[in-house]
């Protein structure tokens, strides 16, 4: 799919940038992004010793086997290209671009 440009209501014009990818090295799983998705773009798993993704039980106790969650893109072609898990994500981990992944 190609970018676009939206024309608002106060005659400005925005382009929408959808997530790519999630730096998993910085990010540190606080799920913040998360919860201001409107979307459910986005899934936190963990990762064990050798780097491999985990589902991380909301309900499980917190001595699973992994060594860290970080966050990853679940429903990327769900994203509408709000920005908003970018601007409230405290280690910049997020890449967006104006055409979807």
């Amino acid at each position: 799919m190609s970018s676009f440009t939206v024309t608002l209501p106060s005659g400005a014009s925005w382009t929408p940038t959808f997530v790519q990818s999630i730096n998993e090295e910085k990010c540190i799983g606080c799920g913040r992004c998360f919860r201001v998705c409107p979307r459910g773009v986005l899934e936190l798993v963990g990762l064990n010793d050798e780097g491999e993704r985990i589902a991380v039980d909301p309900d499980g106790d917190e001595e699973e086997e992994y060594e860290k969650k970080v966050m990853t893109i679940a429903h990327g072609e769900l994203c509408i290209g709000c920005t908003a898990c970018s601007k409230i994500c405290p280690k910049k981990c997020y890449t967006h671009a104006a055409s979807p992944a």
